[in-house]
């Protein structure tokens, strides 16, 4: 195998597929990259696969002699993201002589403009086949709505293993509508885009994806994002792939069943108010600093009278904070309470100038939305009050 190509397309690529390769393999080989190359095409393709997560890349380049290697990730992302720009000739000419004579394996060759590199490799034949999808028919996304949904829903998966089911989000996919949802137990965000591709399903497909899988989609997409580029997803019996231009991520789905969400939202509100989403955020951070020194908690007093909302928080041995803002408040006075935390990440993903914020009582579910634009509801649980 034989190849030219430049420094940025191989560094870039790299950095790129190497987010795919576990920090403690199971298996020596899945600490490399699979790089193979096609003389017929022109094209090298590289590929990282943790048994769970896989992303593959390709681009065009000069391809001299065709052939498959498996390369050492993070020791090829360190050489290849220091080299100078300019060519880089990859040559793996030296595998034979090497086996021979040292008896160390295969040898691949780096090239630059003003050097020369060699690093060991593997047998392309012990890196596993990423798994196959068989659905003939992939359902079309627009990039926009992708990472519309990923944005508002990512932030509110759960971290704790021992709850697999919400380490991921839940995607459900109808005729025109793309429906994201996640929750940790404390909050719920559900996002439905419309999307602007016709698909072919009469019937609802639902599946649950880590939201480490999601997390790297949603940063290959980013300098996309408003993008109205289709993207495939084929969905099959425990695994889930997306597919672009020359760029393709599989993933494990989550088995269980995802909680029925739906029925946490309430219908029907006592108290509605809109706020100025960027004030109500710079308050609470302000408020956060003494709220981290307690427990994070922050009481809110919604005054009808005065048409505001005050934020405070009782520090006890270290002081207190307290400031109002206005809002537009229809309904009775009520104080609630919420962990700070939970609070400003939703606000920070509602994509408005204005966030409507609809409430009951003081321990019943606290919905916030966007006031205009994204079709987005983050529910939030108050916590009860200490006196």
């Amino acid at each position: 195998m034989k190849l030219v190509c430049t420094q940025s397309d191989l560094s870039t690529n790299l950095s790129l597929v190497s987010r795919a390769v576990p920090s403690r393999p199971t298996h020596p080989v899945l600490a490399n990259v699979l790089l193979r190359a096609d003389a017929q095409t022109n094209q090298v393709s590289l590929t990282a696969f943790d048994l769970s997560l896989g992303i593959c890349t390709s681009f065009n380049t000069e391809v001299l002699e065709g052939g498959a290697i498996a390369l050492p990730a993070k020791l090829l992302v360190d050489i290849t993201s220091r080299l100078p720009e300019g060519e880089v000739i990859l040559d793996d000419q030296s595998a034979l002589e090497s086996e021979t004579t040292t008896g160390e394996g295969l040898i691949v060759t780096l090239k630059p403009r003003s050097g020369r590199y060699q690093v060991r490799a593997m047998s392309a034949e012990e890196f596993p086949d990423l798994p196959i999808v068989d659905s003939s028919q992939p359902i079309e996304l627009t990039t926009a709505s992708l990472v519309a949904g990923l944005r508002g829903s990512l932030f509110a998966t759960s971290s704790d293993e021992t709850k697999q089911v919400l380490t991921g989000v839940h995607l459900t996919v109808q005729q025109d509508t793309l429906e994201f949802a996640a929750t940790d137990g404390h909050r719920l965000a559900v996002v439905e885009t419309t999307n602007e591709l016709p698909m072919d399903t009469e019937n609802k497909l639902e599946v649950t994806v880590p939201a480490r899988a999601l997390r790297e989609l949603q940063r290959m997409l980013a300098h996309n994002a408003n993008s109205e580029e289709a993207i495939a997803l084929y969905l099959d019996q425990g695994q889930v792939v997306f597919a672009w231009q020359n760029q393709r991520l599989t993933s494990r789905t989550l088995d269980g069943q995802y909680p029925a969400y739906r029925q946490l939202i309430p219908r029907q509100f006592e108290r509605q108010l809109t706020i100025e989403r960027k004030q109500l955020i710079s308050t609470l951070e302000r408020i956060a600093v003494l709220a981290d020194q307690k427990n994070n908690i922050v009481k809110v007093s919604i005054n009808s009278e005065a048409q505001e909302i005050t934020l405070s928080c009782e520090a006890q041995d270290v002081g207190s904070g307290r400031e109002s803002i206005p809002a537009q408040i229809s309904g009775e006075d009520i104080e609630i309470a919420f962990n700070i935390k939970y609070l400003m990440d939703g606000l920070k993903e509602l994509p408005s100038s204005e966030v409507q914020m609809y409430l009951n009582q003081a321990l019943t579910p606290v919905i916030f939305k966007p006031l205009g634009g994204l079709n987005m509801t983050y529910l939030a649980m108050p916590v009860q009050m200490r006196n």
